[in-house]
């Protein structure tokens, strides 16, 4: 009987990356193990409030007596720590990091490890992916019943990473009613849809006003997605202390809709 054939230097490589490839995916799938639900807060363009909402659906849906982590993937323009206005970075214990919490919301953000807020960061998808497998395979998440991920905006290289190493359960779709936004929008989900996943629905932020009204209602229309909901433009945003769904009558009660129309979908997804 002959011996196996030595492999080669290059089949060699290829062997150990697929090994290590195969390990990462166990220890992030590991990692995601006490995790509920993961909802990704998704937008097709920056500047429409993706992570104004995604910071006060998290803090609204912990005053409800939930578990919620909420995961700054956001590599780019990492701006979850300013709005909830967190000093304290993570604490190294062992080989975990426990995150912060805040408004009784626990948070890890790529904004903790840089020197400068101001710098930019300037990654290609594979820096990225490597991040986030870092961030997820080194922190301490406990059992939340929600990870609120607030992704990258747009449909480039850096949210599709984010995607395919989440493995998200659904997403929520972030457009003012302006018709360029509703547009990107609309590249967004038809991005998500190509991939497969589920979109639990639309969110219209800053409604009223120069951007006008309605038009989140009706992309959801058009993409027979559920409407979760329309959030104001409002000087309530301007406080620098708390979310404003922590402050504002009138915007608690706007996310508190959103998070029970949320929570519906997330049930019905369940079932099916």
């Amino acid at each position: 009987m002959s011996s196996p054939r030595k492999l080669t230097p290059q089949e060699e490589a290829r062997l150990a990356q697929v090994r290590k490839n195969f390990e990462e995916r166990r220890r992030v799938t590991q990692s995601l193990e006490g995790i509920g639900t993961r909802i990704g807060v998704y937008s097709g363009k920056g500047g429409v409030g993706k992570t104004t909402v995604a910071t006060n659906l998290a803090v609204t849906l912990a005053t409800q007596n939930k578990d919620v982590a909420l995961f700054d993937c956001d590599i780019d323009c990492p701006n979850v720590t300013r709005v909830l206005r967190i000093t304290e970075g993570p604490v190294q214990n062992g080989e975990k990091l426990i995150p912060p919490a805040r408004f009784g919301v626990k948070v890890m953000s790529m904004a903790f490890f840089q020197d400068n807020e101001d710098e930019a960061i300037v990654w290609r998808g594979p820096m990225i992916h490597n991040a986030i497998n870092q961030f997820l395979q080194s922190t301490e998440w406990g059992n939340p019943d929600y990870m609120i991920v607030d992704l990258p905006p747009g449909t480039s290289d850096a949210p599709l990473t984010v995607m395919q190493t989440l493995n998200l359960d659904g997403f929520i779709i972030v457009t003012t009613p302006h018709e360029l936004a509703v547009l990107d929008a609309k590249r967004s989900i038809n991005m998500i849809k190509k991939m497969n996943l589920k979109v639990f629905g639309v969110v219209e932020n800053l409604s009223g006003g120069v951007f006008g009204t309605g038009g989140g209602q009706a992309l959801a229309e058009e993409m027979n997605l559920p409407f979760l909901g329309a959030t104001e433009m409002s000087s309530d945003y301007t406080n620098s202390k708390k979310p404003a769904a922590l402050e504002s009558d009138s915007v608690a009660a706007e996310y508190k809709s959103i998070s029970k129309k949320l929570t519906a979908q997330i049930t019905e997804n369940k079932s099916q």
